[in-house]
């Protein structure tokens, strides 16, 4: 099972909610470009494991693909059924799939591989998805950014907390990020990747050709992030931006999320 940090701060924390904010609009969005840049056509079946409440499969689902979702949460299994167009919501473990080998075309690892704390325990996620997948098939998988921790506390004055600090240290140090605050504004038990990590642990999973983009670039921590994209000139040119630098080794430590694009041979 998860650690159970991690269900205690979902059971707290509205996830459904979070990319409806400025900075998860804008997450979701540039999640969205780099997927349609590399996910086959639909209507290709793509299992969406850790998939929360289901925003990534419902998107998906309205473009014709055929989307599965599985997610360990059952307040998230709750919400997820409830949306449009998924054709299956299952609560499961990304490290024991329930479906037999060889049938997806494309799968999404949003959450699992910074909430599996353990290397053991990614690699078996890992395995799991490379299991199900078609010969092939596409890999996209999430990862938070070692740095996210130092950047977002740094932008949101957490920094300046004696509760936050050996946090910050830690999750630094060895990418072990662990809340003992009591605050949930500090997020729960994870791991915060390098991107050279990131694409280690990729290919001993048994996928070919990883290619790790930084989802919001340096560009969340902008004070005027809001009001940029709520104007459409302003949004698309950042947007446009950070197509441009989203796969800059010297700057892919300065984004909140890696996203892990790659096949399976």
């Amino acid at each position: 099972m998860l650690d159970p940090a991690v269900f205690e701060f979902y059971d707290l924390y509205d996830e459904d909610a979070r990319l409806t904010t400025p900075a998860g609009k804008f997450e979701f969005a540039r999640t969205l470009d780099i997927l349609a840049r590399h996910l086959p056509p639909p209507p290709a079946r793509i299992l969406d494991i850790g998939g929360a409440t289901g925003p990534y499969s419902e998107a998906l689902a309205a473009q014709g693909y055929e989307t599965h979702l599985l997610d360990p949460i059952p307040r998230h299994i709750e919400i997820a059924a409830q949306r449009t167009g998924i054709a299956s919501v299952t609560r499961g473990d990304a490290r024991r799939l329930p479906w037999s080998g060889n049938q997806a075309d494309a799968i999404l690892l949003m959450g699992p591989l910074y909430h599996l704390a353990e290397p053991s325990a990614r690699h078996s996620a890992l395995l799991e998805a490379r299991r199900v997948l078609k010969r092939g098939g596409i890999l996209a998988a999430a990862a938070i950014g070692r740095f996210t921790a130092f950047l977002d506390g740094l932008n949101r004055g957490f920094i300046d907390d004696p509760l936050f600090q050996p946090i910050l240290l830690k999750t630094i140090d060895s990418g072990i990020h662990e809340n003992d605050s009591g605050d949930p504004s500090y997020f729960t038990s994870a791991h915060y990747h390098l991107p050279a990590e990131l694409r280690t642990e990729i290919e001993h999973g048994g996928f070919v050709e990883p290619q790790i983009f930084g989802v919001e670039g340096p560009a969340y921590i902008a004070p005027d992030l809001e009001a940029r994209w709520r104007d459409p000139v302003r949004r698309a040119f950042l947007l446009e931006v950070l197509r441009r630098i989203e796969r800059e080794e010297t700057l892919l430590g300065a984004s909140q999320h890696l996203l892990a694009i790659a096949r399976k041979p």
